[in-house]
């Protein structure tokens, strides 16, 4: 079978987008499609698959899989690259809303390259909280912006070990049963803040993650490092937005904004 496949580019995460609003695409192979077309020597490459589907209570469903196969209910890149491909493809206009498996999203066309998504509030904030990492004691802050990421401050960005860190992190007791992502924060000048960040499923450092980042911001804000809203450079040097409302602890009208970008269209041989 042949499949038509969008490639998008959102902060340097890059996905693999397919129109399955007519179920093409069984849910029982969605996992197993996901590690083969994500696959970069073998396939097209991606740090996850993205299904458009109909949904009845919005423009669209959106589901999410990791490279590895594994699902996930939300991702922030993802979100705005699935905005631009249901825009492009004329599926939605340029406000749209969509389902998410973490809750409904909506999304604005800025540019041609511009995606500004309105997020639903998160949940479970912590902060400052202390774990043993190798010994030596770490303070962590964790939120859930539609999947589970924690945030750590760092001195230095570019030496901070991410991959062996934001493992031991991801995997750490205090996390169980599902794991984290994690991300490393700098506080820079201007209200910005620099990211790296270890994604879950995908095991390793991305250029960005729309979620991780607009978690360091909201924390960021609750901790007086940065005003809302946040200016954020992420390791592909690519720059996102975030502003939110915040009353104490209380979190409310979320936006994520950045680029989102058609790289190449297709068909894959599944």
């Amino acid at each position: 079978m042949n499949l038509s496949f969008y490639k998008l580019t959102a902060a340097g995460n890059d996905f693999v987008l397919i129109d399955n609003r007519e179920n093409i695409v069984p849910e029982n192979i969605h996992s197993k499609l996901a590690a083969k077309l994500c696959d970069r020597r073998y396939s097209i490459g991606g740090d996850g698959l993205i299904l458009l589907e109909k949904s009845s209570k919005a423009d669209f469903r959106m589901r999410y899989y990791n490279s590895d196969g594994s699902f996930a209910s939300m991702c922030g890149n993802g979100g705005r690259s699935i905005a631009m491909f249901a825009y492009k493809l004329g599926i939605a206009g340029k406000n749209m809303k969509f389902e998410t498996d973490a809750g409904l999203v909506t999304a604005e066309i800025k540019s041609d390259t511009v995606v500004k998504l309105a997020l639903y509030n998160p949940k479970d904030l912590a902060l400052n909280e202390e774990i043993d990492v190798e010994g030596n004691i770490w303070t962590i802050h964790s939120l859930n912006t539609g999947v589970p990421h924690a945030v750590v401050y760092v001195d230095d960005i570019e030496k901070v070990s991410v991959q062996k860190y934001g493992n031991i992190i991801r995997f750490h007791k205090h996390f169980e049963p599902a794991g984290t992502n994690v991300n490393f924060v700098k506080v820079d000048k201007d209200n910005t803040i620099l990211v790296r960040t270890y994604e879950r499923g995908v095991e390793g450092e991305t250029l960005a993650c729309g979620t991780g980042v607009t978690a360091s911001s909201i924390i960021s804000v609750l901790l007086n490092k940065v005003k809302s809203p946040v200016h954020v450079i992420t390791r592909g040097k690519d720059n996102l937005y975030v502003s939110c409302k915040t009353e104490g602890q209380n979190i409310s009208e979320v936006y994520l904004e950045g680029p989102a970008v058609v790289a190449f269209t297709g068909e894959a041989e599944v």
